[in-house]
């Protein structure tokens, strides 16, 4: 109960600093494995903003599907990024961002950290946190997190298939 409190004080502070600023959304949709004492694929969506390329904020829902104990599982996540790139006025520079972040499951918080290229390219890591004393279908989900996510924006999509 808790650690609910917790994350909800998180994602409040967090939204806090981007209403402050005058900010453009994006919209992606990403897809990637999460390795969480077990195998998952993730598949989800993302809103990206960014009043700058120095910083972005990135905020994503997802469902991630797995076999757990010879049990299909599937899992919402919820997850908050904030991509950091102080290079100015040099444009390779930003080809790649460092990445702090959390996400959250039903099972597990899971702090994070990694890089991302071009933003569209996430390789992250951290380590997970149990929620519940269950975990899914009796594997307990807690340990080393690994993340490795495709993101692909809407506009992106929409223009190619036109």
């Amino acid at each position: 109960m808790k650690t609910k409190y917790i994350f909800a004080l998180i994602m409040m502070t967090f939204l806090s600093g981007i209403s402050q600023a005058q900010l453009t959304v994006h919209k992606m949709v990403h897809v990637g494995y999460v390795y969480q004492n077990q195998s998952f694929a993730e598949l989800g969506g993302r809103l990206l903003f960014l009043n700058n390329d120095d910083v972005i904020y990135r905020l994503g829902v997802a469902g991630m599907m797995g076999n757990a104990n010879g049990k299909f599982a599937v899992m919402p996540k919820v997850q908050g990024d904030i991509l950091l790139n102080f290079q100015r006025n040099v444009d390779l520079y930003h080809s790649f961002y460092f990445l702090a972040g959390a996400e959250a499951t039903t099972k597990y918080i899971a702090p994070k950290a990694g890089v991302t290229l071009f933003g569209l390219l996430d390789l992250t890591g951290g380590y997970a946190f149990p929620i519940d004393n269950e975990g899914i279908n009796g594997k307990k989900l807690k340990g080393l997190n690994i993340n490795f996510t495709l993101n692909l924006p809407i506009v992106l999509i929409h223009d190619l298939l036109n």
